[in-house]
Order: structure tokens, then sequence, then C-alpha cells
């Protein structure tokens, strides 16, 4: 179930949840909160102006009379997809977007000041009104200066330029050739003069580009124009405002100091050692007792599992990743924490969603014994009278040159070509580094290699489930055989519990078979079950329950309800479920086809 914060300890100062004492400091974050509304406002009037033509006409016999409208008031898709997305970054407090509305509201305020002192503008009262409403954007802008904070990417600046002059040039051209080939106007209109009216056009569909008189396209070209050029402005919007991408990784520093953490407090969490991939960033509390781990992908701040180190140190370092976050307008998320952790993130201000359960082993209560275990008791028995045997050993007790060989059979049985992992996988194999994890060698009767299982530390005596491995042309059956081989030699290396797979919503397949269950859960389940036939999200729960462990439920924490569509892409992203598209064939460097490399692994190994 999700954790309730107001079951929670009271909001921590500087939370989001905190009260300010008095009513002065929330002036600020008021005054920004009304900047974003006003550019909502005016995206929503915009569009509304471009799909209703007595309103369009009404905005734009006023900015092409004698009268003025608020700012970003134009009635062109150009100014509603800008006020848009100037709104979603103003809302994510960058400093950037600030700046941007700043320049261009403050001087038209000024401007309207200007005008409104000569007569011809003072008669009409909407013109007070916008001067009015623009000048209370710009006090907005000025009042709320010290909420916008997030910083952007130094390469902004730069990228912005690049694509918005390549973005002028396509809509340019596309918008000259379709003004060539629809021109209703008598007389030659000359290649700049086309050219000149798609730019207006771009600008508004109004009677801007009217005083082009020997250009007259139809109104689909108009508005084919006017959409191209706000694709470019979002475009270049985005490649202004965009955070940064989080470049900074693991270095050697900050791994040897999680290593000593991971020592000390290693036995907390089972996924603690995950925390060493180097495709992560690490921030420390102010004590150096503790810290989280993360990765930015697509501008959201993604931990995983619990923080490290001393739980009292905990909220320092919390405190430190959501300040980052906040710094580089990231979306802060974590994956996969635990009820004590989700708890604490919790109290910071975050939502908790409980994503399913781990599925945890102890090696010293089980038993092949029963009727319970006697499916699994079969598929042990048939595969080891297959003649199968698996071989048991630390990472640091296998050779190198055999240990670059099992590598070579783990990537050529990959199923694709994308290393899938975050949360639950340390993403290497076979690394000096990490000498104290397991690996499980499976080979047939005739001694060849068909199967892998590697596990990293658990604290001292513990281990998790981080890489799964097997020839598909293997014995059906293989993986569960390596893993009751395991549960009952644990003792030969220590092991006195074991993590296996997580199983999502596996509350929900549980509850939802049982007599009684509502009729909401049950809907539930079946929705889950008919999306299993391509996800394997019923099959993980399946095969993790027959060995009758012990589950722990997971969460994904969150800021906010909205973000959470935001939040799965990027985990999807970060976990390899969602790829960038691969390039061309004749792009890439021609490679062994998997069979040939695992066959030759195999010789070798042999």
């Amino acid at each position: 179930m999700p954790i309730q914060k107001s079951a929670l300890v009271p909001p921590q100062p500087g939370s989001r949840d905190a009260t300010p004492s008095s009513p002065g400091p929330r002036l600020g974050p008021r005054a920004a909160s009304a900047t974003v509304w006003y550019l909502r406002l005016l995206a929503l009037l915009n569009i509304v102006a471009v799909v209703s033509l007595p309103f369009r006409e009404e905005v734009h016999e006023h900015n092409g009379g004698g009268f003025f409208t608020p700012y970003l008031a134009t009635a062109g898709l150009v100014s509603a997809a800008l006020a848009l997305f100037l709104a979603m970054v103003m809302r994510r407090r960058k400093r950037a977007a600030w700046v941007f509305n700043l320049l261009l509201a403050g001087p038209l305020f000024a401007l309207y000041v200007l005008a409104l002192t000569q007569d011809r503008y003072q008669d009409h009262v909407f013109n007070w009104v916008s001067a009015a409403l623009t000048g209370l954007f710009v006090a907005a802008l000025l009042i709320g200066r010290r909420e916008f904070h997030a910083i952007g990417d130094r390469s902004n600046p730069r990228l912005a330029l690049a694509v918005g002059a390549g973005g002028i040039l396509v809509t340019g051209s596309i918008g000259t050739w379709l003004v060539d080939i629809t021109n209703k106007a008598h007389g030659g209109a000359s290649l700049a003069e086309k050219l000149f009216y798609a730019l207006l056009r771009g600008v508004s569909v109004g009677p801007l580009a009217d005083r082009v008189p020997d250009v007259h396209a139809p109104r689909w070209v108009d508005i084919v124009i006017n959409v191209l050029m706000a694709a470019t402005f979002l475009l270049v919007l985005y490649a202004c405002f965009r955070s940064p991408r989080g470049r900074a990784l693991l270095g050697e520093e900050d791994e040897k100091q999680l290593r000593e953490l991971l020592d000390r407090h290693g036995e907390r969490d089972s996924l603690g050692y995950f925390a060493l991939r180097r495709d992560k960033a690490a921030i420390f509390s102010p004590t150096g007792k503790a810290a989280v781990t993360y990765r930015v992908v697509g501008g959201v701040s993604l931990a995983s599992g619990d923080p490290i180190g001393d739980p009292e140190a905990w909220p320092g370092a919390i405190d430190a990743w959501l300040a980052e976050a906040r710094r580089h307008a990231w979306t802060p998320a974590v994956m996969g924490a635990s009820e004590d952790a989700g708890t604490i993130y919790a109290r910071h201000g975050l939502d908790a969603l409980e994503l399913g359960d781990e599925a945890i082993v102890d090696v010293a209560d089980f038993s092949l014994e029963g009727r319970a275990m006697r499916v699994v008791r079969q598929a042990h028995n048939r595969v080891r009278r297959a003649g199968y045997t698996v071989c048991l050993r630390r990472h640091e007790d296998i050779p190198d040159d055999e240990m670059a060989r099992l590598v070579e059979l783990a990537d050529a049985w990959r199923d694709g070509a994308t290393e899938r992992g975050f949360s639950m996988a340390l993403g290497r194999l076979g690394d000096p580094a990490d000498a104290r994890c397991v690996m499980l060698e499976c080979r047939d009767a005739d001694g060849r290699p068909r199967a892998l299982l590697s596990f990293v530390p658990w604290g001292e005596q513990g281990l998790s489930l981080d890489l799964m491995r097997r020839d598909r042309d293997s014995e059906n059956g293989l993986m569960e055989f390596m893993v009751v081989e395991l549960l009952l030699r644990g003792a030969e290396i220590d092991v006195q519990r074991v993590s296996l797979n997580f199983a999502m919503f596996r509350s929900v397949f549980e509850r939802g078979a049982r007599l009684g269950a509502g009729p909401v859960l049950r809907l539930w389940r079946s929705v889950l079950t008919f999306f299993s036939r391509w996800w394997q999200i019923e099959s993980l729960y399946r095969a993790n329950a027959k060995y009758r462990p012990v589950w722990e439920p997971r969460f994904l924490l969150f800021a906010k309800n909205a973000d959470i569509p935001r939040i799965g892409i990027a985990s999807a992203r970060a976990e390899g479920f969602l790829t960038p598209p691969a390039l061309p064939s004749f792009t890439r460097r021609k490679e062994q086809p998997a069979p040939a490399v695992a066959e030759a692994a195999v010789k070798s190994l042999n």
C-alpha cells in the first residue's frame, strides 16, 4: 500500500510541506506561480483565437490598428506554443526562462507606458488593460525572481542557435515552395517576396503578411507554415532551456567511499551493491556517513534502492540530492526503495507508490521436502538426472582467462543487443573490483557451459541476483535447477539469505486470485494478466513464488502525480526497455553472430 504522509512526523524545515511562519516569505512563490498561470492562460487564449474566427479578427484588429494586446497575445500558434512551453519551464523554475520573459515583457511594458502618454492611445480602455496585465506580469517576475534558481546546460545557447538557424532554414524553404505552387495572386512574385511572405506567416496567420501584394496563398498553406515555425520555436526553446544532462559519473574516490559505507552498513539493503554502477553519480550527506546514488535520464534524477550508509545520516544525503535536483530542474524519483527508506523520503515531501515485491529466501529454512515443493523438486531431479552440474565459486576464485570466456558467453546469450538493468543490476561482469560476487556455472553431461548466474554481495552473508543467462537450446528448468543448487549448497560459501528477482505488482496477482476479491482488484489483475503476454509480469511472480520466499515490498517515490508518466519513461530508458533508434546497418561495424560467438567460447572452455 502507498505510504501515507499524514501518518508520518511533521514536515522537516525546508521540505515542500513546511509552512512558513509569516505570510511575507510566501509572496515570492505566489508571484512565481502567477507568472506560470498567466502564460498558461495566454496559451489557451491564443489557441482559441486560432480556431475562432471572430476572436482572431478581434485580436488582429487590435494588433494591426491603434491598439495593443497583452504580452504574448497574438492569436498565432507560435505564440501559443511559446507561452505553453514557457509555462512549463517556468513551473520548473528555470532561470533562463525567467531572463527570457523579462527581456521580452520588460521592454514591451515600457513601450506600452510610452504609448499611453500619447492621446491617440489613451481613448481605448483595452490599451490600459493590456498595459496593466503586462505590467503585472513583469512585477510578478521581479517579485518572484529568487524562486527561479534552476540552472541550464552551458552548451544550451550554442545548441539553440544551431537549432534555430536550421529550423528557420527548413521552414523558410518548405514555406517558400508551398507558396510558389499555390500562389493565387496575378502577377509574378519574386523569390524574395515569397520567402518574406513565408517568414511572416510563420509569425502570424493574421493580416501581418497581407502587406505582400503579389502573394495570395490558401489558408491551409498559412497554417502549415505557422505550425512548422511553432515547432521550430519549441525545438529552440527546448535546446535553450533544457536541464543539464548529469554527466557526472561515479569516480574512483566516490566508489571507494561507497564501498566503505557498504562494508559497514551493506546488510541493510539487498540492492545496496548496485549503487556501485559506474553510470551513476553519488551525492553524500554533510557528514559523509550516507549517500544517494542517482542517474539523470530525460531530466529525471533517478535514484534506486535505499540510501547507502548510516540511516541516521540518510536525511542529510536526501536533502543534498533534492537540492541538487532543484538546482538543475531535475524531477526527483526513487525506484525500488524499501519501506524504511520510503518513510524517510516521504518526510522530505515525496509520495510513495508500491511497485511490487522482492523475493528473499532464507537458506536455512529452504527445503525441497513437502507437497508445496513437489514441482520444484521434480524439475530439479529431472535436470540432475540429465547430467547437468553446477560449479559455485566467488569471482576472485575464477582464473582471468576463464572469466573472460564466461563474459563472452554471457554476452552471446543475452536477449537482445541492449544490456538491461539499472536499479537491480550491476551492468558489468568480471570486473576485478567485484571479486566477492558469486558465479554459478552450469554444464551439461558433456561438460559444455549452458547457463550462468551471477550474484552480488549483500552484506557479509547475503547474495542478490544480478545476472541470468542461458543457452536457448539448453534443457528447460535450468535456471530453477541452479537456484535450488545455490540454496541447498549456500553453506559452502557462507551464504544465509538470497535475494531473487523483483515481482512487479505481486500483491495484485496474489490477492486478486483469492476468494472474495473485489471487482476492482479482479479487473486490475485481469489487465496485468493480459499485458503479461508481452512483458512477463505474472511469470516473474510465479517463477519466484515457487521457492516460498519472504516478500519485501519495494516503492516508487515521486514529488508530484503529474511526474509519474515522465518518471516511467525515464525508468524504462534506464532499465534498457526503451532505447534510441538503431543506426542504419551501413554505419555499424559488422559483428560475429551471437551463436558463433557462443560456440567459440564453449570450445575454448572445453
